[in-house]
C-alpha cells in the first residue's frame, strides 16, 4: 500500500502547449536514482528543453533539468542525464510508428507523482507554425474580451 495518495505535480512544460499542437499523450514511469527522487519530492524540475525518443524499442527521456539535492554527497546524480521511460511494449510500438512517420515528436508536458511513483506524460505533437501561435494567442484573447464583457454586463445588469 503506498504512503501517498493522489497526484502532486512537481513540475509541468506549459512552453510545449504553446509551440506544438498535442495529438495524444501517454502516461510513463521514470527510471530514477534515489537523489533524484529526493530533488522531485522538493518540487525541483525543468522540463522546458525535454524531449523522448526512441532507441532499440525502449523510450528514453533526455535534456530534462532535475537539479542535484542539496543535501546530498559524492553519490549525488547529473543533472541533465538521460532517463529510461518505463511503457509498455505496444505502447513503445505505437510512439515509434508515429514519430517515424514523420513530422510528429515527442514531449513531455508534466511531470508529477501519482501514489509515490514518479510519473511523466509524454505527448505525440506537431509543431505549430508561426501563423498557427498567432492564431492561438488571438483566439485566447478574443476568449478572455468576451468573458470580461459578460461579466460586467452581468454586473450591470443585478
Amino acid at each position: 500500500m503506498p504512503r501517498e495518495r493522489g497526484e502532486k505535480v512537481v513540475a509541468t512544460n506549459r512552453r510545449a502547449r504553446h509551440d506544438y499542437l498535442i495529438e495524444k499523450t501517454y502516461e510513463a514511469g521514470l527510471v530514477l536514482t534515489g537523489t533524484e527522487v529526493k530533488s522531485l519530492r522538493e518540487g525541483r524540475a525543468n522540463l522546458t528543453d525535454g524531449y523522448a525518443y526512441i532507441k532499440d524499442g525502449e523510450a528514453f527521456l533526455d535534456a530534462v533539468n532535475i537539479p542535484q539535492y542539496l543535501q546530498g554527497n559524492w553519490t549525488n546524480h547529473a543533472a541533465r542525464r538521460v532517463r529510461k521511460l518505463l511503457l509498455h511494449k505496444e505502447e513503445i510500438v505505437r510512439l515509434s510508428h508515429a514519430v517515424s512517420a514523420g513530422g510528429y515528436t515527442l514531449v513531455p508536458l508534466r511531470l508529477y507523482f501519482s501514489d509515490g511513483r514518479a510519473k511523466v506524460e509524454i505527448a505525440i505533437a506537431k509543431g505549430k507554425r508561426e501563423f498557427d501561435k498567432r492564431q492561438t494567442l488571438r483566439e485566447r484573447q478574443d476568449r478572455r474580451e468576451a468573458e470580461r464583457a459578460m461579466r460586467t454586463r452581468n454586473r450591470l445588469g443585478e
